[in-house]
């Protein structure tokens, strides 16, 4: 197993062990510095465990080169024996026909090892294509949980704020109850895309 696959079972083992919000049966109270500091490690890892994979990928090529390679060497093996053996001119027609099969059965084989490279090699990206797929799948569950949670923080902050901002006031408004007008303030209005752009 892979270091980042041992970070997304880590990852997805801490969000099974928090606990839930009250109230809700979807979101859950995550510790941000402990989550962040798995996220981090994992945006790290994620760039070498694609480069590697794509080099599995790229191995493709080479591996249908060389067996090409090797049946091109078949074939040419097969050749110099069919020469070999014409130029002894020993029962010239048997020979011919020997040759024959010995190139017909090199070139079967050379066949056989190319159509078995591609099917490999095939078969190697395939299983690449997939896991860089479930991997990134779970990494982008996990922001997106992780953007759940910290929109419902930033709301309970708000609630909280607003709640203090009214206390305040009306305590001003009760010091001075003859500069009410002057002293009256709306709140100012803070949505969760403002403190992203900050």
């Amino acid at each position: 197993m892979s270091r980042i696959e041992q970070l997304i079972d880590e990852i997805e083992e801490y969000i099974e062990g928090c606990k839930m919000q009250p109230f809700s049966s979807t979101k859950i109270i995550v510790d941000k510095a402990q989550l962040e500091e798995l996220l981090v490690e994992l945006r790290h890892r994620t760039p070498d465990e694609i480069k590697k994979y794509q080099k599995i990928l790229s191995n493709k090529e080479a591996i249908i080169a060389d067996a090409r390679s090797q049946a091109n060497k078949m074939i040419e093996d097969a050749t110099v024996q069919t020469n070999e053996m014409i130029n002894e001119h020993e029962i010239m027609q048997r020979a011919y026909i020997k040759a024959n099969e010995i190139i017909d059965q090199a070139t079967r084989q050379a066949q056989e090892v190319v159509d078995q490279a591609v099917e490999d090699a095939n078969n190697i990206r395939l299983g690449a294509v997939n896991y860089t797929d479930d991997m990134l799948n779970s990494l982008q569950t996990i922001i997106s949980h992780t953007m759940d949670s910290t929109q419902t923080k930033f709301s309970a902050f708000m609630t909280s704020m607003k709640s203090s901002y009214d206390i305040v006031s009306a305590n001003r408004r009760e010091l001075s109850p003859e500069e009410e007008e002057g002293m009256e303030e709306e709140m100012p209005v803070i949505s969760s895309e403002d403190e992203e752009t900050e």
